[in-house]
């Protein structure tokens, strides 16, 4: 028998928010359907009216997760884990932005308290779903890098936050819940924890120039698993307005994610070389969070899938804030 529809219950309508509620209402109803949408916001709500009419606003956070059978929570990360809190109490399913809070010690209870509870949750780490990453696990497997030996990772901006987050600037440029390295850098620490085993960090330094704002600048190294890590960030520094690498290297070859979506390897010359089928992250996206969704609805009737993990997102969480404290 047919497993019923999960209904999908979102809180926040930001710019996260808004994504995985249009790809939504694009996945398959047999699959999934939004049970609909609130945000604290009254221009947020008025904005979704404008936009996307057919969907139901509903009155409340609690109205929301009554509603559902998973939260989705887009909210800012200090209101994760009272919303997330609230949604396992009710016997829901939980997928959560990440960071999965900012409150480590708090973080780590609750993955605790889920996995006494046997709550269902998730993390919206989209690397867990990519085409492009798929790549690069092929390419190993093949033998292009031979022996992994170390990954170096590179993000960059032209401006923080970017342009298109310009209305989340209050939180995504202050430093209790905001900065590229929680909104960033924690994706491609995940992917490194991801494919090469946990996290151990190994030494950090870190640049707060404008009182008041986030980061400018982030060095770091770390272990995943036995590979060495090294990460850099800035803002500044590039004419991109978000520019990344996530590079692979062994005595074989190297190869890399480039700018979220794109896997490539190294000629023996020195040049890059996509993959095939790659495409730019625009395009991308949208095929990545259809399979996200598909994962979400397992994770919701209790089936196998590999959405990333409440302790994963909190040892990756545990990571960027020691990093942040610098």
């Amino acid at each position: 028998m047919a497993s019923a529809p999960v209904r999908l219950g979102i809180i926040g309508y930001g710019i996260m928010g808004e994504r995985l509620l249009r790809a939504a209402l694009n996945h398959d109803p047999a699959v999934l359907t939004v049970a609909g949408v609130w945000d604290p916001s009254a221009a947020a709500m008025a904005r979704l009216k404008t936009d996307l009419p057919q969907v139901v606003q509903i009155g409340s956070a609690s109205a929301v997760i009554e509603a559902c059978d998973c939260l989705y929570i887009a909210s800012p990360p200090a209101s994760h884990l009272a919303y997330a809190r609230e949604a396992f109490a009710r016997g829901r399913a939980v997928f959560c932005e990440k960071p999965l809070a900012v409150d480590v010690a708090d973080a780590e209870k609750f993955v605790a308290e889920a996995g006494k509870s046997g709550g269902r949750g998730g993390v919206n780490f989209p690397f867990a779903s990519s085409f492009a990453v798929d790549q690069l696990r092929a390419w190993m497997a093949e033998g292009v890098t031979g022996d992994v030996q170390r990954i170096d990772v590179e993000i960059g901006f032209m401006q923080w936050p970017r342009p298109w987050q310009m209305d989340a600037v209050s939180w995504l440029d202050a430093r209790a819940q905001g900065g590229f390295t929680r909104e960033v850098g924690s994706h491609f620490l995940f992917l490194a924890r991801r494919l090469f085993g946990p996290l151990s960090l190994q030494g950090h330094s870190i640049a707060y120039p404008e009182a008041g704002k986030s980061e400018r600048s982030v060095a770091a190294t770390l272990n995943a698993g036995s590979l060495p890590v090294s990460v850099s960030g800035t803002v500044g520094e590039t004419d991109k307005p978000d520019h990344n690498l996530f590079r692979i290297i062994g005595p074989r070859g190297s190869i890399r994610l480039r700018d979220w979506s794109i896997a490539e390897r190294q000629a023996k010359d020195g040049s890059w070389h996509e993959a095939a089928d790659a495409l730019p992250n625009e395009k991308m996206r949208p095929l990545v969070l259809q399979r996200q969704l598909n994962k979400v609805a397992a994770l919701t009737h209790g089936q196998a899938q590999d959405l990333a993990t409440l302790a994963e997102a909190a040892e990756v969480q545990r990571v960027v804030e020691t990093i942040l404290r610098g």
